[in-house]
């Protein structure tokens, strides 16, 4: 399971330290892809093989499945840490990320999320994001 935040630098050649506490994690390679609110998504192996199930899942005559499995799957790429602990992100997903010197990596349970360090601070600055007001809609869920 992966938490926490932690702020780390790209270099040049689009390359990331991972934390070393979700190292462990991913010792058998990730795929990362295009997340959701300009972020990317990092996944295990397994959690990705996961993912790709509930995808293949959704119905092919509905427009939006379509739409939503080709954006998740056409931005994703497979990997592996180098001996450094470095995964190499590609410029396609540094772009769509704006990932230039300054990131963040969170944990989100099941996934790691890898943000421009200038927008997940506008993303945590939203006054529109409430925790509690949050809390409430899920709990009126049943979540």
């Amino acid at each position: 399971m992966f938490f926490g935040e932690i702020r780390h630098s790209v270099d040049s050649k689009g390359r990331l330290v991972m934390p070393a506490k979700f190292r462990e994690g991913i010792l058998d390679g990730y795929v990362m892809t295009k997340g959701l609110d300009q972020c990317i998504f990092l996944f295990p192996l397994d959690e990705w093989k996961r993912m790709e199930e509930k995808l293949k899942s959704l119905p092919l005559t509905h427009k939006d499945a379509r739409a939503f499995v080709r954006y998740f799957f056409s931005g994703a790429c497979d990997g592996e840490l180098d001996k450094q602990g470095r995964i190499r992100i590609p410029q396609n997903l540094m772009d769509y990320a704006e990932l230039s010197t300054k990131s963040v990596v969170i944990g989100v349970g099941t996934r790691m999320e890898i943000w421009s360090e200038s927008l997940w601070d506008d993303y945590n600055d939203d006054e529109s994001l409430s925790y509690d007001q949050i809390a409430q809609q899920l709990a009126d869920l049943g979540i």
